[in-house]
């Protein structure tokens, strides 16, 4: 599996995620919430930020499903979908990860004429990844 490499900004969302926690960087001058995360905020060029907490849900904006030829780490795994998700905080931050049945559980496992886009979803976390499932009604 291919992991991220955390850049200086961005490697507190990772740390955050490896302890099961979804938080997004927020200017501490103007409470903007930015993502992916960077060192000025772009509203009002403060360098000051801060780590918001998320309640991890939101709704399915767009999705594909990836079928081989892939990087060879993910073509045993495909067909498997991969979601851009619209946070409930925050509907301007979209963040992508995968539609799967429960945390760990394997990427092609969600049935693809199943996604809705939409849909409601959480986050779930699994070694250090946030990845989604459906928010039951």
């Amino acid at each position: 599996m291919l992991r991220p490499v955390p850049d200086t900004d961005g490697a507190p969302f990772w740390e955050y995620a490896a302890q099961g926690e979804l938080r997004v960087q927020a200017c501490a001058g103007c409470g903007e919430l930015r993502f992916p995360p960077r060192p000025c905020c772009p509203h009002c060029q403060s360098f000051a930020a801060e780590w918001r907490p998320m309640s991890g849900r939101g709704r399915i904006w767009s999705y594909v499903v990836a079928h081989p030829p892939l990087l060879p780490d993910y073509a045993a795994q495909a067909p498997y979908n991969v979601v851009v998700v619209e946070l409930d905080e925050a509907p301007r931050i979209r963040l992508v990860g995968n539609l799967v049945t429960g945390a760990g559980q394997p990427l092609g496992a969600f049935p693809p004429e199943s996604i809705r886009i939409g849909a409601r979803v959480r986050a779930v976390f699994h070694d250090g990844l946030p990845q989604w499932v459906p928010e039951r009604s």
